[in-house]
């Protein structure tokens, strides 16, 4: 414990020390020094005789209502006027299409052909056997009638 003691008072002490050589560093610069550029009165200290000494204030985008207070009013910043960086010709002017005539199909019919093409299909197979029946059909005749004249002689 007399070790954790020690430890203590001494870190006690040396911050005495700091804190001595703040106030003292402190003073120094708070008393005027005749050869020194610091001869400069500081505005944000109060004075002695009990008037507070305002720093100068700017208002920029606050309109006081204190009379005294508008000299400090500044003058909003011009901004220069913005040149769009685009070309002065206008571009050349495109065809204009008709956008209906992208959207409409082709041909006026597709969407019939597309709902009934299993339809067709269908059809279309049917109507290619019924060809293929009606061509057997006449060779067979052809045949008939060719063996029955050579029968005949």
């Amino acid at each position: 414990m007399d070790i954790e003691e020690d430890s203590i008072e001494q870190a006690a002490a040396v911050r005495r020390e700091r804190l001595g050589a703040l106030k003292a560093a402190q003073q120094l610069l708070d008393t005027p020094d005749d050869g020194s550029a610091q001869s400069e009165p500081r505005t944000d200290i109060q004075p002695e005789n009990g008037k507070e000494n305002n720093p100068s204030m700017k208002f920029r985008n606050y309109v006081p209502q204190d009379k005294e207070l508008h000299e400090g009013k500044i003058a909003p910043p011009v901004l220069p006027k913005f040149e769009e960086p685009v070309a002065i010709e206008p571009p050349p002017l495109e065809k204009k299409e008709d956008p209906f005539l992208d959207i409409a199909a082709k041909k006026p019919n597709w969407d019939l052909r597309r709902d009934v093409q299993k339809k067709l299909d269908k059809l279309e197979r049917r109507t290619q056997k019924a060809i293929y029946k009606l061509r057997e059909e006449q060779e067979k005749e052809k045949l008939l009638a060719g063996d029955g004249g050579d029968v005949e002689e």
